[in-house]
Order: C-alpha cells, then structure tokens, then sequence
C-alpha cells in the first residue's frame, strides 16, 4: 500500500513537471513571464504602499492614491514599451541621450526644486519628475546601440571605450552635483554591463571598479552626511538616534516579524518608527508585516526576473535586443539586490529603490517603461516571431493592438 502511494505521488511529481518544463519550451512563455512579474512585483507594491499610506501625512490615504495614479501612467509606459517597435526605440536612442543630458543639465539650474539639500527634481504642479531615471533608460538603449554599431572595432581600446564611457562619466558627473549617489550607482551598473555583455577585456573591469571605489570613498568624505552613512554601517550601534537609526529600526522591523509577520497593516515601524518607509525601507515594512516568508516572495519574484531576463537575451538574434534585455535584467536586480542589502544591514545605506514596490513617481513610471521593453524583446525571439507571424498576435496582442515582430535580418557589410 505504502509503496502504491509513494508511486502515485512520484509519478504526479512527474507529470508536474513535465507540464512545466512543457509551458516553459512555448514560444511566448518568456512574454507572459515577464508580464506576471510585472503584475505581481507591482500589485504587491501597491498592497504595501497602502499599508505604509496609513501613517503617512496628508491623509490615511492620500500616499495611496497617488501610488495608483503612478501605476496607471505606468501601465500606459508599459503599453508604449510593448507597442513602439524595437527598431524604432533603437533608432530613437541617441535622441532620447541628448533629451537625457540637457534635462540632467537643467535639473542644477534655478530650474530644479530643491528637497533636503538635493536638486534632482522637476516640479511640475503635484508631480515631480527625476532626470537620473530617464538617463538610466537612455544610457542603456544608447550605449547597446553604439556598442552594436561598433562591434567589429571593439577590440582596439579607443573604439571600446569612446564615446559610450567619457558620456556615461559626463552623466556620472551631472548626477552627483545635485548630489544623488543612488543614481549614479545605478548608471555605473549600467555602463559596467554594457561593456560585460560587448566582451570588454577583465582588466578594464579592474580600473573600473578601482575608481568606483575611489569616488566613492572621495564622495563619502567630501559630504557629512555620506560619511556617516559609511560609519555607521560599520558600526550601527554606535549612533543609533543618528545615522544609524534607519538601519537599527530596519532590523527591528524585520525581527518582529519573524517567520509568518505580525500581519498585513499592523506593522509599527511606520508610525514615525522608521522614516521614509514607503520609500526606502518597503522590504522591511514587508518582513515585518508578512514576516520572512513575505520577503522570501520577492526574492523569488526577483530570481525570476533575473532567470526570465537573461534567457530573453540568450534566446534572440539580434545583438542590440539581447544587450538591452540583459542591461535591463541586471539593472533592475541589482536594484533590487542593493536595496535588500541595506536594508538587512548587508550594505551601507544608499537610497535605491525596490523596483515597482516602492513608492514613487518617476522611477515606478520607468521602471514599468523597461518591463514594456523587456517584454516586446521576449516577442522577438525567433520562436516566438514564427509563432506570432503563423497564428496571430493572440488574444493579448489583439488586447493591446501589438504589432508582430519581423523576423531578425542581419545586416549586409560591405566586403
């Protein structure tokens, strides 16, 4: 009887699997995917925001609202990313680079609004706008581009490196005089895999990171601030109603929920206990509240993304798509890696984001634009373009009035 049972739950198991590993080999598995994250990253976002929007000052909802108002101009970036072809987005780039650095340029003039000693917004009525998370988007779609035109030059060193690393130090610059640490990190994570996935040699990799580390330690001791961030992460129990306070509390946070969390909504590290919790400190709010099974949820969310990503770049033809879907890929996790890093104490302090579950304005916007790409990148793997092309758009291509993707067509050069 035993061994009747242990063969029925074997061969379940098997034809689980079997049914997995079947939906995942359809042409459009990975689209689907990365629409899922997308939906799930997202709505668990706005369930937490609503959480977090109940200590919030303006009104028990107020925060709330205007996260749903964020979303929904982010699901029309969505719709533009799966809808405007990629050839077009691709052509579009060094546009969208200009528009990038004069905004980057403009944002530290009178023109900018100032908020606790930095100037990295745009006031436009209730509405701000942050250049740094438009530049994000024009340095990766330019910098593949150009890495894509020049490619069979990428082994002579000035090829590598110019124009794509003296704008990308321009933008680096721009940045850190509003100062915004947090954007440039990302835009460095931008640059270093741009080059990664062009085949740049390891040494350059080394230089690299040797002036990262350089200006960051010259940043840090440069501002008071930064400084004390630095300190305190190696020593947080040495301040902790100073600098070291949002990690301590963070901690706390996550303690108390323990394994299952206290339950949704009745965390109280967002009554004043941990500032800025909405923003910054969301995945503590999340441990708190649905304890560590809520967090292992979005780690999981996001080891997906990272899987789904760089199967969509390994699986396409065509060299641009495939650096723009993995700089995505990695742009967005390792967001979402430093994020956790510091709220778990694993990291100093830096103010990036949890990708689409942090509040926010101008990067919940753009970061749901890039899931768009990432996804019209899915529907240009080959499979799934002779899919498409034979049966239709399908029913959410028909919903969305998506057009089907050409088959790729390498370029002919001149002999």
């Amino acid at each position: 009887m035993g061994a009747d049972r242990g063969s029925r739950e074997r061969s379940r198991e098997s034809r689980a699997w079997v049914a997995v590993v079947g939906w995942l080999s359809r042409p459009l598995a990975s689209f689907h995917l990365v629409l899922a994250l997308c939906g799930l990253l997202t709505l668990l976002g706005v369930v937490m925001v609503l959480s977090a929007s109940s200590a919030q000052p303006g009104g028990v909802y107020s925060t709330f609202v205007r996260q749903l108002i964020f979303v929904a101009i982010g699901l029309v970036a969505l719709w533009a990313g799966l809808r405007i072809p990629l050839r077009r987005i691709r052509s579009l780039s060094p546009k969208l680079m200009i528009v990038a650095l004069v905004l980057l340029v403009l944002v530290i003039t009178p023109l900018g609004a100032t908020v606790n000693g930095a100037q990295r917004w745009f006031a436009l009525g209730p509405l701000t706008v942050q250049p740094v998370e438009i530049a994000k988007v024009a340095l990766t779609l330019w910098g593949a581009h150009i890495l894509v035109v020049k490619a069979r030059l990428l082994h002579h060193w000035r090829h590598l490196l110019v124009p794509l690393v003296p704008v990308a130090l321009l933008m680096f610059a721009l940045v850190m005089a509003q100062p915004n640490l947090s954007g440039t990190i990302s835009l460095g994570i931008v640059l270093l895999t741009l080059l990664w996935f062009a085949g740049a040699p390891g040494r350059l990799f080394g230089a690299l990171l040797a002036g990262g580390v350089a200006g960051f330690v010259v940043l840090a001791l440069v501002a008071q601030y930064r400084l004390a961030r630095v300190l305190s992460f190696f020593s947080p129990d040495a301040d902790t109603s100073g600098a070291g306070y949002q990690a301590v509390q963070a901690q706390y946070a996550l303690a108390e929920g323990g394994l299952f969390g206290v339950g949704l909504g009745q965390g109280a590290s967002k009554w004043k206990y941990l500032p800025n919790v909405q923003n910054d400190f969301i995945f503590a709010l999340i441990g708190e509240e649905l304890g560590f099974l809520g967090c292992a949820v979005v780690l999981l969310l996001f080891v997906g993304l990272t899987l789904v990503g760089l199967r969509i770049a390994t699986r396409n033809l065509d060299p641009w798509i495939r650096s723009v879907a993995a700089t995505i890929t990695v742009l967005l996790v390792a967001q979402a890696a430093i994020n956790i890093g510091y709220v778990v104490n694993a990291l100093p302090v830096t103010g990036v984001t949890l990708p689409l579950v942090s509040y926010g304005g101008t990067s919940l916007i753009v970061t749901m634009f890039l899931f768009g790409v990432l996804a019209a990148c899915a529907r240009h793997e080959p499979t799934a373009v002779a899919d498409l092309q034979h049966l239709g758009p399908g029913r959410i291509g028909r919903l969305l009035r998506l057009p089907v993707p050409p088959p790729y067509r390498p370029l002919r050069r001149p002999r």
